[in-house]
């Protein structure tokens, strides 16, 4: 009778699933005495009642309803993992009285855990990780007091880890990780002394590490705590019995010195610590640790110098103290850590030459230097690592030439040494390295000699960058070879001719050279003479200022010189046209005699039918020439009381827009500064401001969201740029809808830098509020500290603007404040309605963009990510979300913030 009850049961659960093909065997006609035993999956005891469902990766699909746990009273083990089930785990599982080993991992089950598992007293081993299921942790767990495994990770779950999971003292392994699970880490835990492995890491957790977790010295194995809130010190007890080989405690806020007992903990493997504030002395902290393959301290506020007893360490393969205080010289002693694969000490106060005993290191394939005080020049010896893919020596104080050696680094994918004194001619084997493909920037040094035509094979590259230094002669036309560019700029050298053809060459930088001509927008059309109308311009025309050649701070002093110029009121058109032309400074521009006669001219004295726009202190006007370029210009506001603005508005715009160059930044093609008229001369951007676009219904159609997504994407590259990658930091302080432009493919382009403030490190970076109510960070309401993290905020309000179509005020009110109505909304509900739904990759690149904007917008600008951390996100690859995106609440979002 009980084997036919177990038998009906299967085939009633198995008539409910969508995909019944791989349960075939699972028939009357196979089932011998009316047994399942020999159905595929099923074992059964010497009674013929069963004892074991073993069904783990058939492709399974569908639910748990119609499962009558109860028809089971013998099952010991039931194994459903890797396959396709969904809905929630029924409470009747916990009639499974006999079950010591369930395993309902990688499926999509959702809902809460029930209290029933409670029930199984039997348990040993309970998996139920990569699920969907959500809600608390249920107390009820602490019934099962014979749990050796206890697998919840990758799951929604939230709320705080139960004290009551203390009492589970037979608990050998502990995986919590990548929920939603907030608090504290509770003291219990210190309780399971029997625990090989604990993984929480990728929760919400805050609080200090209890000093009980010391009492897991002697089994402890693996601690994994790393992608919480925890604060506090390190326990010191942490490894006094030497059985620890991973910590894993990276991205918390812990400080103070790390522990004694670690610095000896030589059953050590892997060490992540990094992305904390832990301060000491770095040499004084570490020993030798012969076990140890990778260790990771970034970005924390370690000091000293490096010890030459780390070069003991024989199987290390990885090294990253990037970020750091670490003063003193690289130890020729790491030339003996012949394993290693990744050096990183970027970013520290290192001195020095970079030791030749580095060209040892035959497995290296990154080794990241730049960001030091490094001096000497570059060893030959490198050219010895066959394996380099990655090498960054930039902004260091590297002197003279670029070794020949580099071609025999022949994996090369990525090559930075800007911002050095490397003098001499580029070498033509830098066009051996046929597998550079990210990035050769060789930018601000002080090169000479001519581009050598070899650089053409290197037709996998997308960035190259000869920017800021001497060189001279043509562009090779082998160049126009290099198929794979997206970014090209050779600004501020002494090249002549014309360019190569290509579409990357077309959109490069090209400023500051004076013999170029091509279709580039920064030069001038090669053998086109100016004309008017087809006949020759017989009058003397002022040029406009085309990004000077000066220093920031001459162009500063001249545009404070012809603002105090004497104002003299009365005079006739006539006059005021005639001064205007004797007050501008000129030089050659990218088309050859743009003047502000031609400005004047076209917009019929800037006549309101050519108004286009308003921007920061400004009116802006289309300017159609007669070459039959279209320019963009923006008319500075004047008036009495507040010209300082004005100006200071107007300085800013032009300091920063002469230096930086990216893509998805609006090109600055000149100025005109005078007492009279202001205007600052842009590109054209056919579509207008995002805001605009937004606003209407036939626009936001246009907005598809793949472009939405690629908006949001190109404006944080852009500021990525800014803070990360221009010197001194730049940062915007008015990132709103109205200042991003699109162009005619729907690219964006950030704008409007009329308030942007140069961050310079020695500078307390203090001023006045800026920006547009709605954007602006909360911080600024009690503090005028500028901080790229102004910048990070605004960015979030934005991005949820796209993502919404009109701006978040209420969504951001309502999640700051942790109200009921922003916590229950669904993703779905707050998506843009004009829109189609979203489905497939698109999906999860807007779940990805709505999950990074929420943690732009936390009130606390020291949790939010910074525009680099966001850019790489960006430019990774997609990351593919368990549940389906119309099941997804903002407030599962929510807690990924900071």
């Amino acid at each position: 009778m009980a084997r036919l009850v177990e038998t009906e049961a299967l085939l009633i659960w198995k008539a409910s699933l969508l995909n019944q093909t791989p349960l075939n065997s699972w028939s009357l006609h196979n089932a011998t005495n009316k047994s399942p035993c020999s159905w595929t999956g099923i074992a059964c005891n010497h009674e013929g009642s069963v004892t074991q469902i073993n069904l783990t990766n058939v492709g399974l699909q569908g639910t748990l309803d119609s499962f009558k746990f109860s028809s089971f009273p013998n099952l010991a083990k039931l194994d459903l993992s890797n396959n396709t089930l969904f809905g929630t785990i029924p409470s009747t599982i916990g009639n499974l009285t006999s079950l010591a080993k369930l395993h309902l991992h990688f499926n999509k089950l959702s809902g809460l855990i029930p209290r029933e598992i409670g029930d199984l007293k039997n348990m040993v081993d309970l998996q139920m990780s990569n699920n969907l299921l959500n809600g608390s942790i249920p107390s009820t767990l602490v019934n099962l007091t014979n749990l050796l495994t206890l697998c919840l990770d990758r799951n929604w779950l939230f709320g705080p880890i139960p004290r009551e999971i203390g009492n589970l003292k037979n608990m050998v392994d502990l995986r919590l990780y990548n929920n939603l699970l907030d608090g504290p880490i509770p003291s219990t835990l210190g309780n399971l002394t029997n625990l090989v492995t604990l993984y929480l890491y990728g929760n919400k957790l805050s609080g200090p590490i209890p000093r009980e977790i010391g009492n897991l010295r002697r089994n402890l194995v693996i601690l994994a705590l790393g992608n919480n809130n925890l604060s506090g010190y390190l326990p010191d007890q942490i490894c006094q019995g030497k059985s620890l080989v991973v910590i894993s405690i990276q991205n918390n806020q812990l400080t103070g010195p790390i522990p004694k007992s670690l610095r000896n903990c030589m059953s050590l493997t892997r060490v992540w610590l990094d992305g904390n504030q832990f301060i000491g002395n770095i040499s004084e902290d570490f020993g030798v640790y012969p076990n140890l393959v990778c260790i990771d301290l970034s970005n924390n506020h370690l000091s000293g110098e490096l010890s030459p007893s780390w070069g003991k360490c024989q199987n290390l393969t990885s090294l990253k103290f990037p970020g750091n205080l670490i003063t003193s010289k690289i130890p020729p002693e790491f030339g003996q850590l012949i394993q290693l694969a990744l050096l990183d000490l970027s970013s520290n106060y290192l001195v020095g030459q970079i030791p030749k005993e580095l060209g040892r290191l035959k497995s290296l394939f990154n080794m990241s230097l730049n960001g030091n005080q490094l001096s000497g020049r570059i060893p030959s010896k490198i050219g010895k690592l066959s394996n380099l893919e990655i090498l960054d020596l930039s902004a260091n104080n590297l002197f003279g030439s670029i070794p020949e050696q580099l071609e025999d680094c022949s994996k090369l994918y990525s090559l930075k040494l800007s911002r050095n004194h490397l003098n001499g001619s580029i070498p033509f084997q830098i066009g051996n390295l046929v597998e550079l493909q990210t990035t050769l920037d060789l930018s601000h040094n002080l090169l000479t000699g001519e581009i050598s035509s070899q650089l053409g094979k290197l037709n996998k590259l997308e960035i190259l960058n000869f920017s800021h230094n001497k060189l001279s002669g043509s562009i090779p036309c082998s160049l126009e070879g290099m198929l794979s560019l997206s970014s090209v700029d050779l600004s501020y050298n002494n090249l002549e001719g014309s360019l190569p053809n290509g579409k990357a060459f077309e959109q490069g930088t090209y400023v500051g050279n004076k013999g170029l001509c091509g279709k580039a927008q920064d030069l001038q059309l090669c053998n086109l003479s100016p004309v008017n109308n087809g006949k020759p311009k017989k009058r003397r025309k002022v040029i406009i200022l085309i990004l000077p050649l000066l220093s920031a701070l001459f162009l500063l002093l001249l545009i404070f010189g012809i603002s105090s110029i004497s104002r003299r009121r009365t005079r006739n058109a006539k006059g005021e046209r005639n001064e205007m032309n004797r007050d501008l400074f000129s030089i050659w521009n990218w088309d050859g005699c743009v003047s502000y006669e031609d400005i004047i001219d076209v917009t019929e004295d800037f006549d309101d039918k050519y108004y286009i726009g308003e921007g920061g202190y400004g009116r802006v006007y289309k300017v159609s020439l007669p070459t039959g370029q279209v320019l963009a210009v923006k008319k500075l506001h004047k008036s009495e009381e507040g010209e300082q603005v004005v100006q200071k508005s107007f300085r800013n715009e032009v300091q920063a827009l002469t230096e930086i160059r990216h893509r998805n930044i609006v090109k600055l093609y000149g100025f005109c500064s005078h007492r009279r008229c202001m205007f600052l001369v842009y590109e054209y951007m056919e579509r207008g401001n995002l805001a605009n676009i937004l606003s209407s219904e036939e626009g936001a159609m246009e907005l598809d969201w793949v472009r939405r997504v690629n908006i949001i994407k190109a404006v944080a590259h852009s500021l990525s740029y800014m803070h990360h990658d221009c010197v001194p930091s730049i940062v915007h302080r008015d990132i709103s809808s109205n200042n991003v432009l699109l162009d005619s493919e729907f690219e964006a382009h950030v704008s409007d830098f009329g308030t942007a403030r140069l961050l310079m490190l020695d500078s307390s970076n203090w001023t006045e509020l800026a920006g547009t109510f709605g954007y602006v960070a909360p911080e600024l309401a009690y503090t005028m500290r500028v901080t790229e993290k102004c910048d990070v905020y605004s960015f979030g309000v934005l991005a949820l603007e796209v993502i919404m179509g009109r701006h978040p005020r209420d969504i951001i009110s309502s999640l700051s404040s942790s109200s009921e109505g922003g916590l229950n909304l669904q993703l779905k509900d707050v998506l843009d309605p004009r829109l189609p739904n979203l489905e497939d990759q698109v999906g999860n690149e807007v779940v990805l963009a709505v999950l990074v904007a929420l943690a732009c917008v936390n009130a606390n600008p020291q949790t939010r990510p910074t525009m680099q951390d966001i850019s790489q996100k960006f430019s990774a690859r997609t990351p593919t979300f368990p549940k389906p995106f119309h099941t997804i609440e903002l407030s599962q979002l929510m807690e990924f913030r900071g």
